[in-house]
Formats: C-alpha cells, sequence, structure tokens
C-alpha cells in the first residue's frame, strides 16, 4: 500500500505554497522531504496530515487520510501543561485524559522513551524539559500508538548530533518491525543522505525530484535549487557527504 498524491496544491492567503504535488510514496520506508526554507516541505506535511486544506488528490491505501488514524509531529510541537513524561507518552494510545492504565502499558511507554535515551526523565514534568527533550517525549509518544503513516515536520531540528542518530536507528528499527511509511522535512542534506530511502526534492512548490539521494541531488540541483556550489563526496562507508564550498 501506498501513499498517493495526485496535483496536490496549496493555497495560503494569497499566495500558492504548492502548486502541483505528484508522485507515490510506498511503505516500508523513510521519505525525506528536503528543499530550501520556504519551498513548502512544512506545508506539504501538513497538507499530508489534513492539517491544511488542499486541492488535487491525496490517498493513503486507497482512501482519504484520517488524522486519527496516523502519527503527526507539526515543527513546533511542545507541552505547556503541568503533566508528567510518561502520561505525555500515555496520551499517544489514549488521545485523552481521565482513563485508567495497567502496568504493562507504563511499562511499554517507559521502555520506549529508553530506546531515546530518555527513560531517566519518565517522572518529570513536561514544561521543566528543554526544546530537545520535548522532541524525544512527543516522538516517543506518536511511535507507542504504532501508525502505519507517521509525518513529522523537523522532528530533529532541537537535537544534537547524537539525539538526531538515535532518532533515525529508532526510525529505521521502526519501519522496519512495521513496514510502516515514514515522511519527514529534514533541512540536513547529510542527513536525508544517510538515512532516507527516498528524496522528495521540492523547489518553489513543484517536485523538482523523487528518488534516492543520489539520483535526485547533484551538484546541478544544488546550484538551481539552493543556489550554492557543493562537491558530493563519498566517505569510507559508503556515504554520500554534501560539502558546500560557498553561495552561487
Amino acid at each position: 500500500m501506498s501513499l498517493e498524491l495526485k496535483s496536490v496544491t496549496v493555497t495560503r492567503g494569497k499566495a500558492q505554497i504548492l502548486k502541483d504535488i505528484s508522485g507515490t510514496l510506498e511503505r516500508g520506508q523513510i521519505v525525506g522531504l528536503i528543499g530550501p526554507n520556504g519551498t513548502g516541505k512544512s506545508t506539504l506535511v501538513n497538507a499530508i496530515a489534513t492539517i491544511y486544506p488542499f486541492g488535487g488528490n491525496l490517498h493513503w491505501e486507497g482512501r482519504p487520510v484520517k488524522l486519527g488514524e496516523i502519527g503527526y509531529m507539526p515543527q513546533q510541537a511542545h507541552v505547556r501543561a503541568s503533566i508528567s513524561v510518561t502520561e505525555t507518552v500515555l496520551l499517544g494510545r489514549h488521545e485523552g485524559l481521565g482513563w485508567r492504565v495497567g502496568n504493562a502499558l507504563v511499562d511499554q511507554a517507559i521502555a520506549m522513551l529508553d530506546e531515546f535515551g530518555i527513560g531517566h526523565l519518565h517522572n518529570r514534568s513536561m514544561h521543566t524539559l528543554s526544546g530537545g527533550q520535548q522532541q524525544l517525549v512527543l516522538l516517543a509518544q506518536r511511535l507507542l500508538r504504532e501508525p502505519k503513516l507517521l509525518l513529522l515536520d523537523e522532528a530533529t531540528s532541537a537535537l544534537d548530533v547524537r539525539h538526531q542518530m538515535q532518532v533515525f536507528d529508532r526510525l529505521r528499527a521502526y519501519v522496519d518491525r512495521t513496514g510502516a511509511l515514514v515522511v519527514i522535512a529534514i533541512h540536513d542534506l547529510n542527513l536525508a543522505a544517510r538515512h532516507a530511502d527516498t528524496i522528495m526534492l521540492l523547489n518553489r512548490g513543484y517536485v523538482a525530484g523523487l528518488g534516492s539521494f543520489c539520483d535526485v541531488v547533484c551538484a546541478d540541483a544544488l546550484r538551481e535549487v539552493y543556489g550554492i556550489e557543493a562537491e558530493l563526496l563519498q566517505s569510507q562507508s559508503g556515504q554520500t557527504v554534501v560539502l558546500p564550498l560557498c553561495a552561487a
């Protein structure tokens, strides 16, 4: 099954942000949405999640997307309420307060926190955490529900390098275990090169490329889309590395 986009458009005010987005994204992979600021990455994530109205067609597993059936984490996600980290994660399963949960589910929530290296925070109040710690807690919350479609908008933007790698390792394990589709907007091209199976490159509201990183991202594309001169190198591990040189 797949996520199918056909001529998706989004207009905000008088500006048309997405102009003609089409493509098929298959389950069992991590799809990285890349492109410069203002090109429509967050808008596309919000359109897929049904947060923004859109033109065209969006179908998940052959039918319209329903927000309650997917996992969605916006870019500015944070919690100001005085609830604990464990309670926040449990909300991912129940989407509401005032319920009784068994010890097994609490243990599952804490185990999920342990996977992100923050199990020691389980009794802390959310409003006492840093932005990066909150990102990790909210990602654990989304994964506890085990959605088959997970939409993430800059889910690692507030994290240091170690935690970024840890998050993508967890996402990879999750995709391999469940066959889910993860769509994540990514600013860091080298993170996208290392961790995304498929790249959707956006430029000025259009799809400038869809495929593997090596097929989509080249020196010409970086010059045209990002306005930079860059070299693409191969690391000793065989990974593609983008080395920016100067503004074009």
